[in-house]
C-alpha cells in the first residue's frame, strides 16, 4: 500500500473528511454502541450521514470528491458531527470554498527572500534565539541563539535547514525537546493546513515527500490530518549545551511577505534560562565568526 503525498488523486475535502471520520468513535460522536464487531475504526459513511442530516449518497460523493459545492449549512453540519474544534470547522470552509472554484488554482512560490529590516529586527533581539521560517518551515534567517538552540542544525547545510525535518530526522531532535511529541505534531499541523490551501506547491510537495518516505512518524502524524497549530506558549529544552530550560516563545507572521513567520524565544532577565540564552548567544557568535574566518580563508 503506497502512502499518500499532497499530489495524489481526490480533493482535501475529501481526504480531510476521510481521516477525521476515522478518528472518531460512535461514543464520541455520541451514537450507542452496536453488537458486533466493526470494520470500520472510526465512524461508517452512513453514521456520519446521519449525525450530519444528510443523504449516505451525497456524503459518499462529497468523500470521493465528486460533490464539490457543498453549503454553508452542511459544511457547518459536518463539523458539528466530527467534533470539529474552532482552526478545524474554519479548515473545513477553507477546503470546501476551494473545491467549490473547480478549475484548480496554480500552485504559488513565495520568496525566500527575508527582508534587511527584518535581519536587523531578528539581530537586535539577541539574546533571545530567534529565526525566521518559511511556510513549509525552511530557515531563512536567524540570530546565534536561533540557530544554537537547536543543537545539531547547525552541522547540516544551509539549504537542508528545515524545523520539520530537523524534528523528525535529525538524531538529537527527540531528546531536545522534552515533548518531541507535541512538536512534532505542531509541524505536521501546519505543513497539513498548507496542503488544503495548496497541495501542489513544489515546496510542499518537496519536504511532505521526503518525510514520507523517510519518517514513519510522519507519515502516521500525516494521515491523521491535525491543521493546528500553536503560536505561543511555552517549551522545554534539554540542551546538550546550556542544559535544561523553559523558555516561552511567540511566533508572529510576518506583513508584506506571505508565508514567512518569525519566531522567538525568551526567558525572564536575572532568571537560569536568561543566562543560559546568554551563553547560547555566546557560543552562537563563536561559532559564525570561526565559520566566517573559515569562509574568507578560501577566498
Amino acid at each position: 500500500m503506497t502512502r499518500e503525498t499532497p499530489s495524489d488523486e481526490g480533493t482535501e475535502l475529501g481526504r480531510f473528511l476521510r481521516a477525521r471520520r476515522a478518528r472518531l468513535t460512535p461514543g464520541e460522536a455520541g451514537l450507542a454502541a452496536g453488537s458486533g464487531i466493526r470494520r470500520t475504526p472510526g465512524l461508517r459513511r452512513e453514521e456520519l450521514a446521519t449525525l450530519a442530516g444528510i443523504s449516505v449518497d451525497y456524503y459518499v460523493r462529497l468523500e470521493r470528491g465528486r460533490e464539490t459545492r457543498p453549503s454553508a449549512s452542511v459544511v457547518d453540519a459536518l463539523a458539528r458531527a466530527l467534533r470539529l474544534e474552532e482552526d478545524e470547522h474554519d479548515h473545513l470552509r477553507t477546503l470546501a470554498a476551494r473545491a467549490g472554484r473547480g478549475t484548480p488554482e496554480q500552485p504559488t512560490t513565495p520568496s525566500r527572500t527575508v527582508r534587511p529590516g527584518v535581519k536587523l529586527l531578528v539581530e537586535g533581539l539577541r539574546p533571545y534565539p530567534a529565526h525566521v521560517l518559511s511556510r513549509t518551515t525552511d530557515l531563512l534567517a536567524h540570530n546565534p541563539g536561533g540557530l544554537r538552540l537547536l543543537a545539531g542544525m547547525d552541522s547540516w547545510p544551509v539549504k537542508e535547514r528545515n524545523i520539520a525535518r530537523y524534528a523528525f530526522l535529525h538524531p538529537v531532535a527527540p531528546d531536545l525537546f522534552d515533548d518531541w511529541g507535541n512538536q512534532v505534531r505542531g509541524c505536521v499541523a501546519r505543513l497539513r493546513t498548507l496542503a488544503g490551501t495548496d497541495p501542489d506547491a513544489p515546496d510542499l510537495t518537496r519536504l511532505a515527500g521526503e518525510l514520507l518516505v523517510k519518517s514513519r512518524d510522519f507519515a502516521r502524524l500525516w494521515e491523521r490530518y491535525d491543521v493546528r497549530g500553536r503560536s505561543h506558549g511555552r517549551k522545554t529544552f534539554h540542551h546538550p549545551e546550556v542544559g535544561d530550560l523553559t523558555l516561552g516563545y511567540q511566533s508572529m507572521e510576518l506583513e508584506g511577505t506571505p508565508g514567512q513567520r518569525l519566531v522567538t524565544y525568551y526567558a525572564e532577565p536575572g532568571t537560569p534560562e536568561y543566562d543560559a540564552l546568554v551563553l547560547l548567544d555566546i557560543l552562537g557568535s563563536q561559532t559564525s565568526a570561526a565559520g566566517a574566518a573559515k569562509a574568507e580563508h578560501h577566498l
